[in-house]
């Protein structure tokens, strides 16, 4: 019989039964780390045609996507959380401990990059902006402790666009591995 954790409860060590809610468990899981790759994925295959855009033209677009994507990123602390409880749920002596452990780390890195890199220049853009609903809520949500850009950044608008998009394509690339090892681990 193969070493699978995904289908023993382990206690004291050893393992004594099958644990029937670990696939619900890992269903959830694929599910809440696909949406936010899938989210950071959206954003990245936008980046060729949003490069080419005028300022005007890029901050207009700029603003659809703030309604749908801030309700949409709910699955990114969802999925860091549930990777977490499935890591707590894994032995240490199998192999897909190891590999919730780097999906973890990379879902984990993909939120910092979010909340140091990208939400800063969020805030910048919509400083001016009367938001209303959860849009609101979030965009006033600051937790990291005021790390806002201070500068008024009019003629720096393509530094601030090209960081917001790498930032993107950077989160792409950690959610797609997040993605990979989850699966990987869960089909071992």
């Amino acid at each position: 019989m193969r070493n699978d954790p995904h289908r023993w409860k382990f206690r004291n060590g050893g393992c004594c039964e099958a644990e029937p809610m670990f696939p619900a468990l890992q269903i959830l899981t694929i599910l809440a780390v696909a949406i936010a790759m899938a989210l950071a994925l959206a954003h990245l295959l936008e980046l060729p045609g949003k490069m080419r855009l005028s300022k005007e033209d890029y901050l207009t677009v700029q603003r659809i996507y703030y309604p749908g994507f801030t309700i949409g990123g709910v699955a990114e602390p969802i999925g860091a959380l549930l990777l977490l409880l499935l890591l707590f749920l894994t032995p240490a002596s199998i192999i897909a401990f190891w590999l919730f452990a780097a999906a973890f780390a990379a879902m984990a890195t993909m939120h910092a990059v979010f909340w140091l890199l990208i939400q800063p220049v969020n805030n910048f853009w919509l400083k001016d902006a009367e938001l209303k609903g959860l849009g609101a809520g979030f965009f006033s949500h600051d937790p990291v402790g005021g790390h806002r850009i201070e500068t008024d950044a009019e003629a720096d608008w393509t530094m601030l666009r090209d960081l917001w998009e790498w930032s993107h394509a950077a989160r792409a690339v950690l959610g797609l591995l997040a993605f990979i090892l989850l699966v990987t681990a869960i089909a071992l």
